[in-house]
Order: C-alpha cells, then structure tokens, then sequence
C-alpha cells in the first residue's frame, strides 16, 4: 500500500470517536433511555432504531464532517499551523496516513452512501429517516465547503449547520417511534445541541492564531470574540451557549427536579472551568476541552434517565 492510499488507521483517525461517541451518540442516548425506561415500545425496535442512528452518527458526523473540515482546513492552511493537540484536523494529511485525493474521495463515497439510504427511505416510506438524512448532509456539507463554509463565518457554522443536525438527531428516536414528541425530548435534545456547540467553542481557542492567519480568514465565533473584545474573551462564545442550557434547565426545575439539579451542577463545573481558563494555556484548554466532552457526555445520560 502506497503512502497516502486509505487506510483503517487513517479512518480511525478521521473518525475521532471521543467527539462522536461524547456528542452525538450520547444526544441519541439521551432520548432513547427515556423510550426504554418509561414507554410501552418494543425493545428490538428501539434497538435497530437507536443502532440506524448511531450508524448514520458514525457516516455524517465521524467520516463525512470529519472528512470535509479537514480538506478546507489544510486549504486554508490552519491545520498546519495549529498546535495540534486535540485541535487541528485528525492530521492524516499532516502526517502522510492518507493524501487529499483520498479524502476527496472518501467524502464522495459517504455522501453516495447517505443518499442512496435516504433514496431507500423514501422508496419504504420512512419520510423522516430521509429528513434526518438531508439535514445531516446539509450540516456536513455547509459547515465546510464552499461557498457556504459557516465554519469561517462567526455563529453561522453553529446555528445554520451544527444546531440542526444535532437538535435532530437528539429528537429522531422519540421522533419516529411515538405520535408526538414530547417536552422532555425538546428539553434534551436541545441542551445536547447547545452543550456541544459550547465545547466546540473551546475547541476552537488552542486554534485561534492559526485561524486568524488563515486564507480564507477562518473567523469562527472564538476569532470574532477576541478582535471584538480582547484575548480573554476568547471563552465567551462557550458562555454563551451555556447560558442557553441554563435558561432551558431552570424550566425544567418543576417537572424534573433531580434531572435539573443534577444537569446544573455539571452545568456550574463547566463554566468554573471555562472563566478560570487560562487561554494562552494550550495545554490546559486541551485538558478542560477534554473534561467538557466529559461533562456534555454525562449531562446528555442523566437527563435521559431523570426525564
């Protein structure tokens, strides 16, 4: 095998579980426990459905996502001017596991792949399954090629391509397997949303030099913050949408007290860590990236089971 030709270690690299595994299976988690713990429903349905999801987590979020940022990445140039601990791409270009032509390819391959699904969807009438399919293509496909790359545009890459596919995916199980969607799915899958797009803000600071000197000018909401407000602002943005979560849990304190309380606390850690974050500290918002994926992975299961 030639140098740069795919490869599983390459794939194991672009996929980045720890991101999936902590964001998007755990927003399937999240609404899928409550299905199984409180609802008259089959288990086996519950079981191929929850397992279709995570499939297509693995396809959109893990290859296609992956896949897509890290060729307008190394386009732009910030990838190889990241510091690259837990940020800057999976790398496999920088290293030569597999070559730009590789994951060109491995992007047309996945998105022949999830249309042909949602094509099979459609044709067995499963309307929503082809839904949650386009919104998951659109969210892959926006937040890094062109002309939309939201990911360089501040608060577009979250809200017009994150947000969607996320809130989505977090309402899919409730969403196809009962006749309405209930409160507590709206409440969960909104502040799993809201959780990851606050920890991808973190992820965004170690990068926050390379951004700036990029061509495009990768301008993310963290690049936006500080050259509005100044370097020590850079965790603003993460606030932010923690704030969000904090107004959306404080509703819940009546109808689920132990979920809410439970939800704050790590919800009160989460923002300790980020205002008490040394920004110019690479090593440390790496680790305290690393405890927030934690901490949106454990907020997304204890309100599955307190729901």
């Amino acid at each position: 095998m030639k140098q740069g030709d795919f490869s599983f270690k390459g794939l194991k690299m672009v996929v980045r579980a720890i991101a999936v595994v902590t964001s998007s299976i755990a927003t399937i988690i999240s609404t899928a426990l409550p299905l199984l713990l409180g609802y008259d429903i089959t288990v086996l349905g519950l079981f191929g459905l929850s397992l279709l999801l995570v499939t297509g987590a693995l396809l959109v979020h893990g290859v296609l996502t992956h896949v897509l940022n890290d060729l307008m990445d190394f386009e732009s140039g910030t990838d190889q001017a990241s510091p690259a601990l837990l940020s800057g791409g999976s790398r496999v270009i920088q290293d030569g596991v597999m070559s730009l032509g590789t994951l060109r390819r491995m992007a047309v391959s996945a998105i022949i792949i999830l249309l042909s699904a949602g094509l099979l969807f459609m044709v067995l009438g499963q309307f929503k399954l082809v839904i949650l399919t386009l919104i998951g293509i659109w969210g892959a496909v926006t937040y890094s090629t062109r002309p939309f790359i939201f990911a360089y545009r501040p608060f577009l890459g979250e809200w017009l391509s994150l947000f969607p596919s996320m809130l989505l995916l977090g309402l899919a199980a409730p969403w196809i397997m009962l006749d309405s969607v209930p409160l507590w799915a709206w409440q969960n899958a909104t502040i799993n949303a809201l959780w990851c797009m606050a920890w991808v803000m973190v992820h965004h600071i170690p990068d926050l030099n390379a951004d700036r000197n990029s061509v495009p000018k990768k301008r993310t909401s963290v690049v936006w913050s500080v050259e509005r407000y100044g370097l020590y602002r850079a965790g603003l943005p993460a606030l932010i949408y923690l704030v969000l979560v904090f107004l959306i849990v404080m509703t819940m304190i009546s109808a689920r007290p132990i979920g809410a309380v439970g939800a704050l606390l790590m919800l009160g850690y989460a923002i300790y860590l980020i205002l008490s974050m040394d920004v110019k500290n690479v090593e440390q918002v790496t680790q305290r990236e690393k405890i927030l994926l934690l901490l949106a992975m454990s907020t997304a299961i204890w309100l599955g089971i307190f729901y």
